[in-house]
């Protein structure tokens, strides 16, 4: 795999082995993704969850991103994700802080915001909607931040997600991008309050 943009744009990312199998971002869709981030992801903070290798923290590294964290489940590829990121602190000077556990305890113990989130997810994984739910209903993003969640097109989640809203959907083959935000305020007590009539 290969940096598809941005500073590292070349730059070779190995593959990890170990006991979770990876399915890799594809190129096409890290490319495009990237693309549309391109305007506001200078300077933002970005959480890589599901990471894998590495590589969707790395592209945001190397597409401005100056405050990167990741997680990923599988300690066996610990070893290789710490080499895969190195190349950011080496040549760009930012450290992408690493995580090993389970995405779900993660956002469970976090206590910061993101300006973006993007959740890659195994496609058997059947609690998408949950892990949506969590990030608005902890409050995980910054005022105005993103949540993106890459899965199979068979499965798609609903429009509104408890606090989270879908604001865009990118299609990829046989797998898509959802983009959230949270629901503006307005919408959420419009949502809990009554209908009164003016009189």
């Amino acid at each position: 795999m290969r940096v598809t943009g941005g500073l590292l744009k070349g730059r070779t990312i190995d593959f990890p082995a170990g006991k979770m199998a990876i399915r890799p971002a594809m190129d096409k869709m890290r490319e495009s993704v990237f693309s549309i981030l391109k305007p506001s992801i200078t300077g933002a903070s970005f959480l890589d969850l599901f990471s894998g290798s590495g590589t969707i923290a790395i592209e945001a590294v190397s597409h401005g991103a100056c405050d990167v964290e990741l997680c990923e489940m599988d300690k066996a590829k610990a070893k290789t994700i710490f080499k895969n990121v190195a190349m950011t602190e080496d040549e760009l000077g930012i450290k992408i802080n690493c995580h090993f556990m389970a995405v779900e305890l993660y956002l469970k113990r976090c206590q910061r915001q993101f300006d973006f989130i993007f959740m890659d997810p195994p496609f058997p994984y059947r609690h998408r909607r949950e892990l949506v739910q969590t990030v608005g209903e902890r409050k995980l993003l910054t005022e105005g931040g993103t949540l993106l969640i890459h899965y199979p097109r068979e499965d798609l989640l609903e429009d509104t997600i408890g606090l989270m809203h879908r604001v865009d959907r990118r299609n990829y083959g046989r797998s898509v991008v959802d983009f959230f935000e949270v629901l503006p305020q307005s919408e959420k007590e419009l949502d809990k309050s009554p209908q009164n009539d003016n009189i």
